[in-house]
């Protein structure tokens, strides 16, 4: 994977309207855990995806508003994301390319539910963070997991696996100091990144570039690949231009403008 490959995957036709370079549904957040929702909306949007939309309470919500007024929001009543919410996210969701859940959702037991209905869906997702550890994925498919070390050992627990041989057709990028990209019959390693990227809010960074190239893209392997190379290369630019490991999760979002 290099950055000409990524630009290919990402390239823009002439005559492509609003909509055509990929539509992005995030579910995520709580009353607690704003920046994990805004920190993979705007990865997912200065990426590529022509609109990103996070569902999420309605405390965030007004949050993500006033922080990057060009993401959209459907406010959802109440502290957390819960069972109760279901329909109105089902209302409009296939109108989406591929929709991202996890990042901030906490794990309450009605957000449980929640995520698990939409994780079943016959439709493109990328599952990041609290959604990772409420999950079984014998019951999914159609689907980019974006587990560390820590999750991915909660994740074989609740699927009664003592390794990945029942993943279907989902792909796992198992994040760690060399990245892993895990299919049902090959595993691919990523070496960009570094130890400065261990950080809070850098995977939530990696998963909206992820589920943006995967709405353009539609392909789940290839969007796990590239997703891993940029996140890490752009972790090595700001190792060169701060002279050490003094970056934060922020500044791979401004760092996306400044690749070429």
């Amino acid at each position: 994977m290099n950055l000409y490959i990524i630009n290919r995957l990402l390239g823009r036709e002439i005559n492509t309207h609003k909509g055509q370079n990929g539509r992005v549904l995030i579910i995520a957040g709580s009353k607690d855990l704003t920046g994990a929702p805004m920190l993979a909306s705007v990865a997912a949007l200065r990426v590529g995806a022509d609109t990103v939309t996070l569902a999420c309470p309605d405390e965030v919500g007004r949050a993500m508003n006033c922080y990057c007024p060009d993401i959209m929001t459907i406010k959802l009543k109440g502290d957390y994301l819960k069972d109760s919410h279901y329909a109105q996210i089902m209302k409009n969701i296939k109108k989406y390319d591929a929709v991202l859940i996890g990042n901030g959702i906490g794990l309450n037991t009605s957000t449980k539910k929640l995520v698990n209905k939409i994780v079943k869906l016959n439709i493109l997702k990328v599952i990041d963070a609290d959604a990772i550890k409420l999950i079984n994925i014998k019951n999914i498919h159609n689907s980019i997991l974006t587990p560390h070390k820590k999750e991915y050992q909660t994740l074989l627990k609740n699927s009664e696996l003592k390794d990945i041989k029942e993943i279907k057709n989902n792909v796992i990028l198992l994040k760690g100091e060399t990245d892993q990209i895990i299919t049902k019959n090959s595993t691919t390693v990523n070496k960009t990144g570094n130890p400065g990227m261990a950080k809070a809010g850098t995977g939530d960074v990696l998963a909206g570039i992820c589920v943006a190239i995967l709405a353009k893209t539609k392909d789940l392997q290839k969007s796990a690949e590239a997703a891993a190379w940029l996140s890490g290369y752009m972790g090595d630019l700001l190792l060169k231009k701060k002279k050490g490991y003094y970056f934060i999760a922020s500044d791979l979002l401004n760092e996306l403008e400044n690749i070429k």
